[in-house]
């Protein structure tokens, strides 16, 4: 189930996001937390089942776009299809009101998400 970013879930939301290439310093991931909880069009999700494994975060474009800029799941729930459950989740959740986009660092993960 994807549900939205509270404080509560900061070093999760750090650990999951720290798997992403660019998000590897501890500065460059307080930095991003930050954005997501001060900026209204950056919004962070994470997916739960019994505990949390994933995070997806997405950035709102010309009120059109919702752009996926960061995604991850737990090493150890890799290859389950979480990644998937997550795009499909946005895309049912926001599909009507924004057009479901990557950017240049997760459109690879994205993409196979969607196959």
């Amino acid at each position: 189930m994807l549900i939205k970013y509270k404080k509560s879930f900061e070093k999760i939301a750090m650990g999951l996001l720290s798997f992403m290439p660019d998000e590897k310093e501890v500065k460059k991931l307080q930095s991003t937390i930050k954005e997501y909880e001060t900026n209204d069009q950056w919004r962070l999700f994470l997916w739960k089942e019994e505990d949390v494994l994933g995070a997806v975060g997405v950035r709102i474009e010309d009120d059109q776009k919702m752009i996926v800029q960061h995604i991850s799941v737990t090493p150890s729930h890799r290859n389950q299809g979480i990644g998937k459950k997550m795009v499909q989740a946005l895309k049912d959740q926001f599909g009507q009101e924004y057009l479901i986009c990557a950017n240049e660092k997760t459109e690879n993960f994205v993409s196979h998400c969607e196959e």
